[in-house]
């Protein structure tokens, strides 16, 4: 063995010698108290897991916490907006579309149609007329939608004439709400509107003038949310001359009816209610289209979310 090794031996042994050894008690001492600080800290983490397992049943008891302004408890304020939860049902029935039975006027072929994500269609000529005065319009778009158009035989016309169409949309809060809230907007914005189109008169193309007027003839008749709509189309006129042009004038007249989150929009066919430009003809007359607008939130009650 090395010099260097035995001197290293030795002051490791002068070391150690030197080196307090604590005493057998001191020893259990330190052991308990270590001991006691281990158990109380794993009594912390069951409590913060148990606490934390409660909270999470806790929110999924009472769903997501309100945002301010959206109708929730008093006083229940969110870090951030939460989005309304889809509702239950998702699927459109066809039980929730009119049948010929509910009206008046005979009617023979049904044809129907359904679509995803399909925006809710009101007067795709109001739309333009508002967005022409400068007025934003958030599209309404649906998860689901069903629609149905019912048609009857004319003598002397080459098809079918279609009595009423109807589209039902199911659409996620509050979107059913601002939809009615668009349609105030635009019917305020656009009381009258005119459009310039070309038409081919006597063998002479002309630039033709059509003045557009929308009222709301009637609302809160059925469901949660009603309005009808009147749109009074007049007859074109030369931009020239000033001289009638084109196809006689017309009204139309459209329903749109809230029931919880389902959406129907009802449009009647030409000639198949009684309102005229030119004065009254055979048709559904005003109290019986309300009627047939209640009618139409009675079939929606066993599909919305909520049901009625």
């Amino acid at each position: 063995m090395r010099d260097d090794d035995l001197t290293f031996v030795e002051l490791l042994q002068r070391e150690l010698h030197s080196v307090r050894w604590a005493e057998p008690a001191e020893i259990r001492a330190r052991a308990r108290r270590r001991s006691r600080r281990t158990v109380v800290a794993a009594a912390l983490a069951v409590l913060a897991v148990a606490s934390g397992t409660a909270l999470v049943e806790a929110g999924r008891a009472a769903g997501p916490t309100s945002a301010v302004g959206d109708g929730g408890p008093t006083g229940t304020v969110a870090a951030s907006p939460v989005a309304p939860a889809p509702s239950g049902r998702a699927d459109i029935p066809e039980a929730v579309l009119l049948e010929p039975r509910d009206l008046t006027v005979k009617t023979g072929v049904r044809l129907g149609d359904t679509g995803l994500a399909e925006p809710v269609r009101v007067d795709r000529q109001l739309e333009s007329c508002a967005r022409e005065q400068g007025i934003y319009l958030q599209p309404t778009v649906s998860r689901y939608s069903r629609s149905r158009t019912l048609l009857r035989p004319v003598a002397g016309a080459s098809g079918d004439v279609p009595v009423l169409s109807q589209d039902v949309y199911r659409v996620d809060p509050p979107w059913g709400l601002g939809l009615f809230g668009d349609i105030d907007r635009m019917l305020a914005a656009c009381p009258q509107w005119q459009t310039s189109s070309l038409l081919t008169q006597t063998g002479r193309t002309v630039t033709a003038e059509t003045e557009h007027r929308w009222e709301p003839a009637v609302t809160g008749f059925a469901g949660d949310q009603s309005v009808m709509l009147r749109h009074v189309t007049d007859q074109a006129r030369d931009q020239t001359s000033g001289k009638a042009v084109g196809p006689a004038g017309s009204v139309d007249v459209t329903l749109v009816v809230r029931l919880g989150d389902l959406v129907t929009v009802i449009v009647p066919g030409p000639g198949t209610i009684e309102d005229r430009v030119d004065g009254s003809g055979p048709g559904l007359s005003y109290p019986q289209l309300e009627a047939l607008g209640r009618v139409a939130a009675r079939r929606l009650c066993g599909a919305a979310n909520p049901g009625c």
